[in-house]
């Protein structure tokens, strides 16, 4: 158990940019259902770890700030700003904002950046991650690529400091974050492509996800056998 409740920070794009990466297995329209009950499943899954004391999702979409509420998450606006070349998303400045949002409300609290894509996450996982944690740095678990970041913990005190996107691993390690090394194979199980989807389904996605993919029917073209979604 970590001496500080560790509070959470999800940063969810508009669905009208929602997994591209999936344009040629799913219609856009399911592609943003998908990200809805993914976000369903991660926020049930940080929620029931006891460390944490409460997940924020910040999004500009209406719909995902609605999901979020529903779920029992806070939501935090995601501030206006300039798109600049080191943030064309505005997931870093979005999550900063949230981060200091929430150390403004509740104090020097542990900060988690978590994706908002790990329908196969469990809460013992995040604990376990939380135990592993060196207490006075920051420290990251690395996607199951080997190259993103699919969360990243700061402890009270020490700026989360996040620089997500295409490579983030490298640059939160070279910016002195610790990368943590436990089994956890639903954390690091970020959800991009269609073989992520069947890992997924593997491991055990959430009830959302479920859900959801037993109703638009998939698999779709997949190549390798994968369980019976519905």
């Amino acid at each position: 158990m970590r001496p500080h409740a560790v509070h959470a920070v999800i940063a969810v794009k508009s669905l009208d940019r929602a997994k591209s990466r999936l344009a040629e297995h799913l219609r856009p329209p399911q592609r943003a259902r998908l990200v809805l009950a993914m976000l369903a499943d991660t926020v049930r899954a940080a929620a029931a770890v006891p460390a944490i004391a409460s997940v924020t999702v910040v999004t500009p979409d209406p719909l995902v700030a609605e999901l979020a509420r529903s779920r029992g998450a806070m939501v935090h606006p995601e501030p206006v700003a300039q798109r600049s070349h080191s943030d064309p998303d505005k997931l870093n400045t979005a999550l900063d904002s949230a981060a200091a949002a929430l150390r403004r409300r509740h104090g020097p609290v542990d900060l988690l950046a978590l994706q908002a894509d790990l329908p196969a996450l469990r809460p013992d996982e995040l604990a376990a991650m939380f135990t592993a944690a060196p207490p006075a740095t920051r420290s990251l678990v690395v996607d199951h690529a080997g190259s993103g970041t699919a969360a990243l913990l700061a402890p009270a005190g020490i700026a989360l400091r996040p620089r997500f996107g295409p490579g983030s691993a490298r640059r939160h390690i070279g910016d002195g974050a610790a990368a943590l090394g436990g089994d956890w194979p639903g954390l690091r199980l970020d959800v991009d492509t269609a073989a992520d989807l069947d890992r997924a389904l593997l491991l055990g996605a959430g009830t959302d996800t479920r859900a959801l993919l037993c109703d638009i029917g998939w698999p779709h073209s997949v190549h390798q056998p994968v369980p019976r979604v519905c």
